[in-house]
């Protein structure tokens, strides 16, 4: 389910998915607080507190599987870039090893075609990867990778509100899990249910790296009237989904699932287009939360 990047714009967006397509890159210095709105942004025709009907609600949570299918049908594998930067962004992926030669166990949750397990796996030949994705074409596109082999990497489709990981993946042992652009897209009253679903198969002692949507980040300011679904939760055109986190509803989601917060801090950056000479900000929340060790439990 990972969602945008934040390059350097080629040409003037014109529609939702071309921002969508242009806007994850490399993570920029962390924030305090996420960034306030100027007068014309709380004008906006957008922000209006009418929300899309309940009728449709039900329809696009019965049908969120199917609009992810037809996203990974029409972009193939061509929407998003690989993500070389998590190793330097998030050393947990270099640096939780008691010993050099330790083999590391990650899930990726949400793993859309592989942008981020295949750098990861070309770049640390001791590590194996668990990758699961809502979409089962997403994960034939993962398996059909030439990079894949199945002695390095575990691929299989998996509903994380609903579908207990521990039908693949052994209980506890997993020693990082990565949630980067994923749980925004899940309905925020089954937020919860996912991250105890993850938390089950995480060893204690083990982190998970989050990165998704900040609060006020300009994807959330585009969206027209008709497109809200609840407080800071809105429908692309495409049927897709997405969430944008205060850094307060994080912390407390993750804690009620008896995560404990190590870092949880906005990054803020703007996004550039030079040819037609725009800049929008940009902002994302980047997190890192573990589960206690059963001492600390105890």
């Amino acid at each position: 389910m990972a969602l945008l990047r934040d390059a350097d714009f080629n040409s003037t967006p014109t529609k939702e998915e071309e921002v969508r397509s242009k806007d994850e890159t490399d993570p920029s210095e962390p924030g305090i607080n996420s960034r306030a709105l100027t007068r014309e942004e709380l004008d906006r025709p957008g922000a209006d507190r009418a929300l899309v009907s309940e009728f449709k609600q039900l329809k696009l949570e019965r049908e969120a599987q199917k609009n992810w299918d037809l996203f990974y049908k029409r972009n193939s594998t061509n929407f998003f870039k690989d993500r070389h930067w998590t190793t330097r962004e998030f050393e947990e992926l270099r640096a939780c090893r008691q010993f050099e030669s330790q083999r590391l166990v990650l899930l990726e949750a949400g793993c859309g075609v592989g942008n981020c397990i295949f750098p990861l796996l070309e770049d640390d030949l001791n590590i194996f990867v668990y990758a699961c994705d809502f979409s089962p074409r997403a994960v034939e596109f993962v398996k059909q990778n030439p990079l894949y082999c199945p002695e390095r990497c575990c691929a299989f489709q998996c509903d994380l509100t609903k579908d207990d990981l521990r039908e693949h993946v052994p209980e506890r042992s997993v020693d990082v899990i990565t949630l980067i652009f994923v749980l925004s897209a899940v309905h925020p009253d089954k937020m919860k249910l996912a991250l105890q679903n993850i938390s089950r198969v995480l060893k204690p002692g083990g982190i998970v790296l989050f990165r998704d949507y900040g609060l006020h980040d300009h994807a959330m300011l585009r969206f027209k009237a008709g497109s809200k679904l609840g407080e800071n939760f809105y429908v692309r055109q495409d049927g897709t989904r997405s969430y944008f986190f205060s850094k307060e509803f994080l912390a407390e989601l993750f804690e009620e699932t008896g995560l404990q917060s190590v870092a949880n801090d906005y990054v803020l950056r703007e996004t550039v287009n030079k040819k037609e000479g725009l800049c929008v900000p940009r902002v994302f929340l980047q997190s890192k939360f573990t589960k206690p060790s059963q001492s600390q439990s105890s």
